[in-house]
């Protein structure tokens, strides 16, 4: 049989002598209640099926999608039709055109693709030229977009935006996740 050591045991600290005080129940006071702010849902969509999505689709494009679409030989606005059978916009904004910029000469192709005139140009307003942060802020304030990348992380935080596709790569062709069936997205 185990003994236990008493409270006036000398190896115990004077702080876990004392025996813990139950804590006295308070009425809530009304002047006193906390508010909490939630952020309020977008209005667009029905549980996690987004109506602002509809044909002709919009989509974001990032650097590592041009990219992997040159690497694989796709033509970017074909295969997009391919894959969504509908006709579909490709958007590109400030920020990963400068990150393309500045990949330097070895991705000019890339540039030259990026910019087409029928890639949409969207000015950024904010500081800064991290394009992953940029694409995240345009999609949760306007949730019409699809979302074309290949890059791990950043469609791991897209997954946390709800209502939001991503369209990317696999198997040499473009594959879409989290789009409604009855919008025409293929089967994976």
């Amino acid at each position: 049989m185990k003994r236990m050591i008493s409270l006036t045991d000398s190896r115990i600290k004077a702080k876990d002598r004392e025996k813990p005080r139950k804590k006295k129940k308070r009425k809530a006071n009304p002047q006193n209640l906390t508010i909490r702010e939630i952020p309020q849902r977008s209005s667009a969509l029905f549980f996690n099926y987004n109506t602002q999505l509809g044909p002709p689709y919009h989509v974001l494009v990032d650097t590592n999608f041009i990219n992997f679409s040159i690497k694989n030989k796709l033509d970017i606005i074909t295969s997009m039709m391919d894959c969504l059978y509908a006709k579909s916009i490709p958007y590109i904004t400030d920020c990963v055109m400068a990150e393309i910029e500045k990949l330097g000469s070895k991705y000019r192709v890339a540039l030259r693709i990026a910019k087409d005139p029928r890639f949409v140009r969207l000015p950024c307003l904010h500081k800064g030229t991290y394009a992953d942060d940029c694409l995240v802020q345009r999609i949760t304030q306007h949730k019409c977009y699809i979302v074309a990348t290949c890059d791990k992380d950043l469609r791991r935080r897209i997954r946390k935006v709800p209502g939001v596709p991503i369209m990317y790569l696999s198997k040499g062709k473009y594959s879409i996740e989290r789009m409604p069936d009855a919008f025409g997205a293929p089967k994976t």
